[in-house]
């Protein structure tokens, strides 16, 4: 249960989703004000960066947990999608940053600004459910607690985009 928890943190109280979407954000600032941000590896020549393996890594693990230990997690719980499950968000969560356009990580402040309105944009769509997320949901298991998550990340990427691209314009 520590994997799909998040190693625990989808047991803090009030709103675990939250806490399980922390992970990639605090990771992501940290790369980035540590120099492995998404641009400075695209200047410094490629698509093998620390970031995009990072994120990646915290795509496809709690993805993985989520399929695998979904199921179990449900019978415990004794209801779908039970709350204490956050790798899904943590997914989602990494998914967002990875979408991420290289002008909105133009410095380590603009990065750090952008993975903040990401954190708070994949939240809001997480939340919201917002179609067609809320048909994913609806799937058995593990699959309806994670691709529900996936696509709040791919819509919280696109209001990033949106937004980021207005910033930059003006």
């Amino acid at each position: 249960m520590m994997l799909v928890t998040t190693f625990g943190l989808g047991r803090l109280r009030p709103a675990p989703g939250t806490w399980g979407s922390l992970p990639p954000a605090v990771i992501g600032v940290g790369l980035v004000w540590a120099g492995q941000g998404p641009l400075q590896c695209m200047i410094a020549g490629g698509s093998g960066s620390v970031w995009y393996i990072v994120m990646a890594v915290l795509i496809i693990l709690p993805s993985l947990w989520c399929i695998r230990y979904g199921d179990m997690a449900e019978a415990i719980q004794g209801r779908k999608d039970p709350g204490f499950v956050v790798a899904d968000e943590t997914a989602g969560m990494a998914l967002t940053l990875m979408c991420l356009p290289h002008f909105a990580m133009a410095s380590p402040m603009m990065a750090t600004i952008s993975i903040g309105l990401s954190f708070l944009a994949f939240r809001m769509f997480d939340i919201a459910k917002f179609w067609p997320a809320n048909g994913f949901q609806r799937y058995a298991g593990g699959w309806g607690i994670l691709l529900d998550d996936l696509v709040a990340g791919l819509q919280a990427a696109g209001f990033v985009w949106i937004i980021a691209a207005i910033a930059r314009n003006m």
